[in-house]
């Protein structure tokens, strides 16, 4: 199978961009290819997302952060969302999710690709559900037709990669019935659809229909994130049989994606206890063929509501380290309420901490290089290079503004451990006399 061969858009942009792409990521050109055309790898693009960047998912590439912002029924400010996407940028996202499901969504589309550069996802089934919604009836009272035209009108609007819940079967939303899951099904788009079989008494559409969605993909190059909508809510369901059956499915519809040239993403576990973690993430590539992993969190504990971005930070740490290529962000707003702008910039950087860390432990030069950079300029005391290497410049300056004249940070003083052995002469300020050390 070669995505390659049967992905002229794609292969047209590596043919001219792709020595550009693999130097970003610190690959070879042929690590690049041979990732990407085997399906290991996916280069976010769609060509009508003008001005957009070209983007590689998937490991030895650099790990990858996504943010979701978008409206709700109770809150629905548009200029805001657009907002949070810009935080999120300067914050060092490398993707934007629009999970809008109230207000003018065609117009939150159309203004983020318009303005954003990074790569742009969208879940397209609730555009289809807010319509029905908004006019009165059930969201499930969707046909075929109108899940395919949502998407059609999506990609050719420029939409480089979809969430897509294909899996989520009858026979998967049996078994998380049947098995006395705490939670049930957590996933928005995964309820729809398993509203819509029990209503409609059929099969999901977009698993019927699957073929026409991979012609329309394959013609804008869209990548097809699918969906984990039967992803464990809490940690007692992890691993339960709805989720691994649904997790086969996908392995066998990225498969026929790859043979039609048509890039895929897996969506990972949203909660995993800890000691957990490594299976599952090993467990789910063997499974789908080594596809890009796209993971939300996972969140090790549930108890932590307030600090979800630290809980998905610990679980992301260690996704990414055993093979997890692409980490969504939560927000200390998770469980909770819709993100604020602060909430946003704290998701972000959570997420970057937990890249960082396990693409230091993996030996990643990049990462690596910084933490050494960073050892090195504390030892000196050097503070710009200390701000220059930092995750977030803006807040070590900050955070030091008060003390910013003094060579040493405000808890240590005269008591500096760096300096201790290597200085003259140490003093507190004020009374060099009355406490200097000869």
């Amino acid at each position: 199978m070669s995505i390659l061969n049967n992905n002229n858009i794609l292969a047209t942009l590596l043919h001219a961009r792709g020595d550009e792409l693999a130097r970003k990521e610190s690959l070879s050109r042929e690590t690049m290819l041979s990732a990407v055309d085997s399906g290991r790898m996916v280069v976010l693009a769609n060509p009508r997302h003008v001005g957009g960047i070209p983007t590689i998912v998937g490991q030895p590439a650099q790990v990858k952060i996504n943010a979701n912002i978008g409206t709700s029924m109770l809150v629905t400010d548009m200029a805001m969302e657009q907002k949070k996407a810009r935080l999120a940028m300067a914050a060092g996202a490398h993707t934007v999710m629009d999970l809008s499901t109230a207000g003018d969504l065609f117009a939150m589309r159309r203004d983020l690709l318009a303005s954003l550069p990074l790569p742009l996802g969208t879940v397209p089934l609730y555009g289809v559900a807010q319509r029905h919604l908004a006019a009165g009836g059930d969201p499930s009272d969707f046909t075929e037709e109108e899940i395919l035209s949502e998407i059609a009108a999506q990609a050719a609007a420029g939409v480089d990669f979809m969430t897509l819940h294909c899996g989520v079967t009858r026979r998967a939303a049996d078994l998380a019935a049947a098995t006395g899951r705490v939670t049930g099904i957590v996933s928005r788009g995964g309820s729809i659809l398993g509203r819509f079989m029990q209503r409609h008494g059929r099969e999901n559409p977009f698993l019927t229909r699957y073929d026409d969605i991979l012609d329309i993909c394959l013609a804008h190059n869209v990548t097809i994130s699918l969906g984990d909508g039967l992803r464990p809510g809490c940690g007692a369901d992890a691993g339960d049989g709805a989720q691994w059956e649904e997790v086969i499915t996908l392995g066998q519809l990225a498969a026929r994606a790859r043979s039609r040239g048509v890039q895929t993403m897996i969506e990972g576990p949203g909660h995993v206890p800890l000691h957990l973690v490594q299976s599952q993430i090993q467990g789910i590539k063997r499974l789908t063929g080594g596809a890009p992993l796209y993971v939300l969190g996972p969140l090790t504990t549930d108890s932590a509501p307030g600090y979800d971005h630290i809980a998905g930070a610990v679980g992301g740490a260690l996704a990414a380290y055993f093979g997890a290529d692409f980490l969504c962000y939560l927000t200390p707003a998770e469980h909770l309420t819709l993100p604020s702008e602060q909430d946003v910039w704290d998701g972000v950087m959570a997420s970057r901490v937990a890249a960082q860390s396990a693409e230091a432990a993996l030996g990643r030069p990049w990462a690596a290089g910084r933490d050494l950079a960073m050892s090195r300029a504390r030892a000196g005391l050097d503070w710009e290079t200390m701000a220059a290497r930092a995750l977030d410049p803006a807040l070590l300056r900050r955070r030091r503004a008060a003390h910013a004249a003094e060579k040493e940070c405000a808890m240590c003083g005269a008591l500096c451990a760096i300096r201790m052995l290597s200085a003259d002469r140490v003093a507190c300020p004020g009374h060099a006399g009355e406490n200097a050390v000869p």
